[in-house]
């Protein structure tokens, strides 16, 4: 088949690629410098002098330096809730999560890479942890996420989170879970995805035995720390 000419592109297609592209080339200078000189001394001119456009495209499409830094996790947030949405009706809620979480890890890796590099969401994730205002910001911006999962859990089982604690209860023990896990992830040397979900499952996989009523005269289970040594 012969390549399209103009008159058979899509109207509006190759428009909204060069957006994508620019959209995506802001992300990545933004957090190459955010990494390398720090968030608080990078200067939105400097993010777009990077790309070679004006301040005034900057804000066409970001709204601030804080929204840019936390673009590819909101792809990241939304690609999980999109598989939590799929995943079947009877399933219980916590292996909906779990599935959903690790479905999302195994497509996601492409999608990151395609904007920047899966390291540099490593360095990224490293960045907000150490800059107190992106911390803060994080924080509440899990807290609006885990509201959402409720809010869904809730949903898919019939029930009100105003009434019923369960779905809140359990995506809090959920979150906690994610946040360790991306912490052990973030302290490790391997930066890929694979390595993210991997930590990922080991730590899901110790909801069950760490809410046990009797911890003593068990085999003690495999650490995350003793996981992302492994993997270094």
């Amino acid at each position: 088949m012969a390549d399209p000419t103009p008159q058979t592109t899509p109207p509006g297609g190759l428009r909204e690629r060069k957006k994508q592209r620019t959209r995506d080339a802001l992300i990545r200078a933004a957090l190459e410098l955010f990494t390398e000189q720090g968030y608080e001394a990078t200067t939105i001119d400097e993010i777009a002098e990077a790309v070679d456009v004006s301040q005034r495209t900057f804000f066409r499409y970001f709204s601030n330096k804080q929204e840019v830094t936390f673009a590819v996790q909101d792809m990241v947030e939304a690609r999980f809730l999109e598989e939590l949405r799929a995943r079947p009706a009877d399933e219980p809620p916590l292996p909906a999560l779990r599935g959903a979480v690790l479905t999302a890890w195994d497509e996601i890796g492409n999608a990151i890479a395609s904007v920047i590099p899966v390291d540099l969401y490593m360095r990224t994730f490293q960045m907000i942890e150490s800059t107190p205002p992106l911390v803060a910001a994080h924080l509440r911006r899990f807290t609006e996420l885990e509201e959402q999962i409720a809010q869904l859990i809730a949903r898919r089982e019939g029930l009100d989170v105003d009434v019923d604690p369960r779905p809140r209860v359990l995506v809090a023990a959920f979150s906690g879970v994610m946040r360790v896990a991306g912490k052990v992830w973030g302290e490790g040397h391997d930066c890929s995805v694979a390595a993210i979900r991997e930590v990922t499952q080991s730590y899901l996989d110790h909801i069950g035995p760490a809410i046990e009523t009797d911890w003593r005269g068990k085999g003690t289970p495999r650490t995350g720390h003793e996981h992302a040594r492994d993997q270094a």
